[in-house]
């Protein structure tokens, strides 16, 4: 077990990496769209037909034993139940399940004003129990059936050698719970509560394997599951993350999560008021909002990664990709859905890149270089950058296709990311300009 999953040095991550990132897909690619008049993004039927009733969420986390059971990730936990209030939304309808749970025991680890290590019991309102495998199963088999689910992950994950699609999450005991074993959890879900939608937004290192949530098993081999499966990453599936750390102070903690929350309740862990996040104005901030607003704020090495962004990008291969980013980057936005449209503009500005130029044209420009084996936050930024070009380049090739199979995954999965814990309705409505694309057949 220990020689399967572990962590890869950081060369051989970030090599396993770019594999991933410009891997081709198993059915035959449509021709990338000559112009933004092919498709609309603000389609009505992107809206999915359930009934929504109020989120049930679920927290779990925490180390998987004491030497790494950092303060941060229960802070994390206090947070989200900061966030809560903020949305207006109860605890009640949360359950919480974090490390050792409630036995006393002083397992979270912190440094002191001293500077020196230190232990003490965790200090979570309605702590339910301890974030173990049985724990997460009897909620998963349990769960309410009328209503959607949202599943926040804030711990440790590892990196699966033998294979990346199926990495895995830490629960207490130093328990590896995989991406398959949840996902045939989530198979296993009756007939009522698989017409309601699983959301997901995990933290932890390597996240970003449990995209593969939406297929059948988790293996990205099989047909996307029935049940609507959607969720957010912290960074791709070769990667580490940052903001796990024994240090006390919030005001210093720049990490995914953070982000994340801030975006979708305007309120930062400090209780500072954050720039909206509502990007097509339609008075309601979606998870797909959040996420647009994390990967410009989080300043760190992440790569953040949603289940539709990580379906597209396998759709498009390397010859693809550098058409892609030899495109005038205006020419992408004006295509793109109004979070996307806020991403390129954003990271764009940080990058000082031209939007009349393309990705590649600006790199030269700037004289920029690209260097995936490095963890700096340009770097990060720049990736982002590409990757941001790639999903809207990929998601119109999907709807400019004949493939009416990938359109409905595609438009299941928009809906899914689209909703919002304070909405019973995913809001898609997003402003639509028309430049012309050049052929990149």
């Amino acid at each position: 077990m220990i020689q399967r999953w572990q962590n890869l040095g950081l060369a051989g991550a970030i090599a396993l990496g770019l594999v991933t990132l410009t891997r081709s897909p198993s059915t035959s690619q449509a021709a990338l769209p000559t112009s933004a008049s092919q498709f609309d993004p603000s389609r009505s039927d992107l809206v999915a037909s359930v009934d929504r009733q109020p989120y049930r969420f679920l927290v779990m986390g925490g180390g998987g034993a004491p030497s790494y059971n950092e303060i941060a990730l229960e802070k994390n936990f206090l947070y989200f139940q900061r966030t809560l209030g903020t949305l207006g939304l109860s605890t009640a309808a949360a359950d919480f399940y974090f490390a050792n749970g409630t036995d006393g025991q002083a397992t979270v680890r912190y440094i002191d004003e001293q500077g020196q290590e230190q232990f003490k019991p965790p200090e979570i309102p309605e702590l339910a129990g301890a974030s173990t495998r049985q724990n997460l199963m009897r909620w998963i088999a349990t769960r309410p059936s009328d209503c959607p689910s949202f599943f926040y992950f804030t711990g440790h994950g590892t990196l699966n050698r033998r294979d990346i699609d199926n990495n895995a999450m830490l629960l207490w005991g130093d328990d590896f719970f995989s991406v398959q074993t949840l996902a045939r959890l989530l198979d296993q879900t009756s007939p009522q509560a698989a017409d309601q939608p699983f959301v997901t937004m995990m933290a932890q290192c390597f996240s970003g394997s449990f995209a593969n949530l939406i297929y059948e098993e988790g293996d990205p081999g099989k047909p996307v599951a029935l049940q609507t499966r959607c969720g957010f990453f912290a960074t791709v599936a070769t990667r580490p993350s940052v903001g796990c750390t024994p240090m006390v102070n919030e005001a210093d903690y720049r990490d995914y999560s953070s982000s994340f929350f801030a975006g979708l309740s305007g309120v930062d862990r400090s209780g500072l008021p954050v720039a909206s996040a509502d990007y097509n104005r339609d008075d309601t901030i979606s998870f797909a909002e959040a996420h647009a607003f994390a990967k410009v704020d989080e300043e760190t090495s992440d790569w953040p990664i949603s289940t539709v962004e990580a379906w597209l990008q396998r759709r498009i291969d390397t010859s693809a990709r550098d058409r892609i980013l030899n495109q005038p980057l205006a020419d992408w936005q004006g295509i793109a859905r109004a979070e996307q449209q806020f991403v390129i503009a954003a990271l764009s500005e940080k990058l000082q890149f031209d939007q009349s130029l393309s990705y590649a044209q600006n790199l030269a420009r700037t004289g920029k270089t690209v260097e995936p084996d490095s963890y700096s936050v340009e770097q990060a930024y720049l990736m982002r950058l590409q990757m941001e070009l790639v999903n809207v380049a990929a998601e119109a090739q999907v709807r400019t296709s004949d493939d009416g199979e990938a359109i409905a995954v595609l438009d299941r999965l928009i809906a899914c990311e689209a909703s919002s814990p304070t909405s019973v309705e995913p809001q898609t409505n997003a402003p639509v300009m028309q430049p012309t694309v050049g052929n990149l057949r």
